[in-house]
């Protein structure tokens, strides 16, 4: 139950992390649109975003987090410190040099990221610009996923969990004081967006070092050295860097393809905001949790415990992503609709964007299983494999991207990066099956295709509810009366999905409410 708690301490924060998120994406579709200068704004977040995710969660946390893990369980707390000191000073001043060569370099980068943006010589210019002024949240980022991974090590989850709440706070209050400025789709209302993302990052970064000092774990600042543990570091990270970075490596191959079109970067950019909240909520619970209590696991010898605590996360991670992938699939539209069409965001922008999130949607399963399959590669300090298989994942997502975006334009990128998904999750999988790393158990088997039984069932209900009963008010209705009908079909689909798995036996939902009363009601007794 731990487990399932810690999921939950996680999920709820990164769920509140994503509406607040939503919120912001919503004024930014309002203020900024579609055209070029939102394309050059959505270049310059990504690209701070591309490297922390490859080098700092994708790398780090797949190298870090085992070896600071057999730190503690061998050296104790101040062998662990020691660790943390000495990856903390190379870790720092390599993202300084890198922070200051990206700056210099940074033409060659934008044109790198987007050499579409080359045509448009004002577009190009103002996207490096916007990129110096974002490309030190890395650095902010980075060293934030060091301290969080120090903190989930201690099973301390939730301040790492919050800091991306932090993140939209402050976005939200930077996009208010370009509506109170009333400065609309301009370079300047960018420009003050963009240095509201380089700020976010410091506040972030500040609120996990006040939480780290009050856990009574300090990390101070050294001179670098190349000591055994950089290089056992060095070493795990580099293969690391490309598989866990997989899902962003394919994001940005599409985001060079797209640039070539007009409108299409922005396209992917809000279907990616939607899909990214289940994938957020579910994907980041689990690769937090998981990958320390794995390595604990292992490093312990109790291997059954290991894969108990596998079959467990893939349950968690398909009960919610399974019928979330559905409901992306069968009714994009709404979703699009409500969140995003106003002001600057026209019907023909809803349109485009609902095709690329039902492409995505189909790939969503896959990127929460590649969470879970790489957090058992990483557990045993094996990132070489998954660098494999996530350069074949690559290739599938150039290849299909290149085939499909002739004939389905912009979609064909998204539908390319979820069967690179696909194929990814497949190749780990099999290997750690053939390994003996992966042993579904009866509970696994039993539930699995009650899962999908009941996600097919709560789609049929959910489709028919929209194009039979609410499709017209999304023509013509007021936003009122469309986030109301949003909000009935979200509670169909909710509704029927939980009558569904609680009818097939697939989860014992009545079961787990009751017996998380009997606990309050323990507690309550034991208090008095």
């Amino acid at each position: 139950m731990s487990l399932l708690r810690n999921f939950a301490t996680v999920g709820g924060a990164t769920a509140a992390s994503r509406v607040l998120g939503f919120a912001r994406d919503v004024l930014i579709a309002g203020f900024v649109g579609t055209g070029p200068v939102a394309d050059a704004f959505f270049v310059a977040f990504r690209l701070p975003n591309l490297f922390r995710r490859l080098f700092a969660e994708g790398a780090f946390n797949s190298a870090f987090v085992p070896l600071f893990a057999r730190s503690l369980e061998e050296d104790g707390r101040d062998g662990a410190r020691r660790f943390g000191e000495e990856i903390l000073a190379a870790l720092f001043w390599t993202l300084v040099v890198l922070t200051a060569l990206a700056e210099i370099t940074m033409p060659a980068l934008v044109w790198v990221l987007a050499p579409g943006f080359a045509e448009d010589a004002s577009k190009f210019d103002l996207a490096v610009l916007l990129s110096r002024i974002t490309f030190p949240y890395l650095l902010c980022m980075s060293l934030l996923a060091l301290i969080g991974g120090v903190l989930n090590t201690f099973n301390r989850y939730t301040a790492s969990a919050l800091a991306p709440v932090l993140l939209n706070i402050v976005m939200i209050a930077v996009l208010t004081v370009i509506a109170v400025l009333g400065l609309d789709a301009s370079e300047t209302s960018v420009i003050v967006l963009a240095c509201g993302v380089a700020l976010a990052g410091v506040v972030q970064l500040l609120s996990l070092i006040y939480a780290l000092k009050r856990f009574g774990f300090s990390l101070k600042l050294r001179r670098p050295h190349y000591t055994f543990a950089v290089r056992r570091l060095w070493k795990l990270g580099l293969p690391g860097a490309i598989a866990g970075g997989i899902t962003q490596i394919n994001i940005a191959v599409g985001t060079i393809i797209a640039s070539t079109q007009a409108g299409a970067v922005s396209y992917l950019y809000y279907a990616d905001r939607v899909y990214q909240l289940p994938l957020g909520i579910v994907g980041i619970a689990i690769g937090v949790v998981l990958l320390p209590d794995l390595s604990r696991f292992l490093r312990s010898g109790n291997t059954r415990g290991a894969l108990a605590t596998q079959n467990r996360a893939l349950e968690f991670g398909l009960s919610l992503t399974l019928p979330a992938a559905v409901a992306l699939i069968v009714i994009p539209y709404p979703i699009v609709e409500v969140l995003f069409q106003r002001g600057a965001f026209d019907a023909v922008d809803a349109a485009a964007t609902t095709s690329a999130l039902a492409a995505y949607g189909i790939g969503l399963p896959a990127f929460v299983l590649i969470k879970v399959f790489s957090s058992a590669f990483f557990a045993r300090e094996d990132t070489a494999t998954p660098m494999w298989f996530a350069g074949v994942g690559m290739v599938v997502n150039v290849a299909g991207a290149l085939l499909l975006v002739p004939v389905l334009a912009h979609v064909g990128i998204a539908l390319a990066t979820s069967i690179a998904g696909w194929a990814n999750a497949g190749l780990l999988m099999v290997t750690l099956w053939r390994r003996g790393s992966f042993v579904p158990d009866a509970s696994l088997k039993k539930h699995f295709p009650l899962l999908v039984l009941a996600s097919a069932l709560m789609g049929v209900l959910v489709f028919a509810g929209y194009y039979v009963f609410l499709a017209s008010i999304f023509t013509s209705a007021s936003l009122l009366l469309r986030v109301g009908a949003l909000a009935v079909l979200v509670d169909i689909g909710m509704m029927t999905f939980a009558i569904f798995i609680q009818m097939t036996g697939a989860v014992d939902l009545l079961g787990y409410f009751r017996a998380a009363l009997k606990r309050r009601g323990a507690k309550s007794a034991k208090s008095e």
